[in-house]
């Protein structure tokens, strides 16, 4: 094992960790006043959650012994039978339990995306209970499919370097669904529904933006050269990501927005996930640029023309933004960089890996559907999943928490 290599990751795992409270920031800062403590309280509780869950059986069922390329064993319940100074096949160079910390971060900030679909008009109880199940039932099994030693989407040949399809494509399908089912916010198409903390907003994304670098750099599972490159390729992409954005604010409001471009900075993040570590340089500027755009129209457009609630954009954002990756990661994918993908991608003249990327994305899709269709049938089982009108009306801060993020403040919005 490596000393280097292992302080590298455990920092890197205590930057994604910060993601979850910047994600909570960003959520927070997008909805309304009213419903700020409940949103961000969403992310606070599956914190907590995804720690409990992932030291008792998640990592064994992603990272245990394979069964039919979907699922892992139950060797390492508890951690059983994991040693501080042995390594797994996954990482040599590092102690098992550094790889067990770094992993369990990715499990903890995944469902906490889900949560903006559905803020404003979810019981907590049943987004509690739901994210659970969801863990068990899309999680772990596409962590495993994705990056478990005999997963299914890795024998095809499918990369993944840091999670477009097991993080953002699972997440934003997931939420697309749940946001589809739960049906449109009161008022919704009729009341203005305006930003309510812009300075939220950007502080989230920041936080976001500073985690991600050990999100993807973390990734390679080493102070290596790899994990410098995926470094360089999250930067530039989000940072071309990031202008795409404000020219477009530009072009349809003739000014730039600071919501506008925290959300590109964010959807760039999204897009270059699943390539940081394969694709060149110059492709990480193509991928952030395109996704802006991509992104927009689906927010802006699309989603005002299908009536779908989706309320802070969990699947424009990660849904869309993660399937662009992944698509654009079978374009420019090179095995110099990164000897995992086993074949170029299709801008080379190879073919293999982008069909490969392409099944590894319907295979997700469906998953997170199934999957979530599961979920919401078992919840429903010991708990409605909407909350009453009268306390979407009054605002889930009050009536799910009997907190109040701002006292003084009395009154609908």
């Amino acid at each position: 094992m490596s000393a280097g290599d292992n302080g590298f990751i455990l920092i890197c795992a205590a930057l994604v960790f910060f993601m979850t409270p910047g994600l909570a920031f960003f959520y927070g800062g997008l909805v309304r006043r009213k419903n700020v403590v409940n949103t961000m309280m969403a992310c606070a509780g599956i914190m907590g959650l995804s720690v409990v869950l992932w030291v008792v059986c998640g990592f064994s069922l992603a990272f245990g012994a394979d069964h039919g390329g979907v699922i892992g064993g139950f060797e390492y319940i508890f951690l059983n039978g994991l040693s501080f100074e042995e390594a797994l096949d996954y990482a040599p160079s590092l102690s098992s339990l550094t790889f067990v910390v770094f992993q369990m971060m990715f499990a903890m900030i995944t469902p906490a995306l889900i949560t903006g679909a559905v803020a404003g008009r979810m019981r907590y109880r049943a987004l509690f209970l739901f994210i659970a199940l969801w863990s068990l039932v899309v999680y772990y099994p596409m962590a495993h499919m994705v990056w478990g030693s005999g997963g299914f989407l890795a024998e095809l040949g499918a990369v993944d370097f840091a999670g477009g399809n097991v993080v953002h494509i699972s997440s934003g399908i997931s939420g697309l669904v749940l946001a589809i089912i739960l049906g449109r916010r009161t008022g919704m198409g009729h009341t203005s529904y305006r930003v309510h903390n812009i300075p939220f907003v950007f502080l989230g994304a920041a936080i976001l933006w500073f985690g991600w670098f050990g999100f993807n750099a973390g990734s390679a599972l080493g102070a290596n050269g790899l994990a410098a490159h995926a470094f360089l390729t999250t930067a530039l992409a989000s940072g071309a990501a990031l202008l795409t954005w404000m020219l477009i604010d530009v072009i349809k409001d003739g000014k730039p927005t600071l919501v506008g471009a925290s959300t590109g900075l964010v959807v760039g993040l999204v897009a270059i996930t699943p390539g940081a570590g394969f694709v060149p340089v110059w492709a990480a500027l193509i991928i952030g640029a395109v996704v802006s755009p991509i992104c927009y129209f689906m927010m802006n457009f699309l989603k005002k023309k299908l009536k779908i609630d989706d309320a802070l954009d969990a699947f424009g954002c990660h849904g869309i933004g993660g399937i662009w990756g992944g698509i654009a990661t079978g374009l420019f994918a090179r095995s110099d960089i990164n000897p995992v993908a086993q074949w170029n991608g299709l801008v080379y003249g190879e073919t293999k890996l982008f069909v490969a990327q392409l099944i590894s994305i319907v295979v997700t899709i469906a998953v997170a559907v199934v999957g979530t269709l599961v979920c919401v049938g078992i919840t429903r089982i010991f708990t409605k999943l909407r909350v009453e009108h009268k306390d979407e009306l009054l605002g889930l801060d009050t009536t799910q928490h009997g907190e109040q993020a701002y006292p003084s403040f009395n009154g609908l919005d």
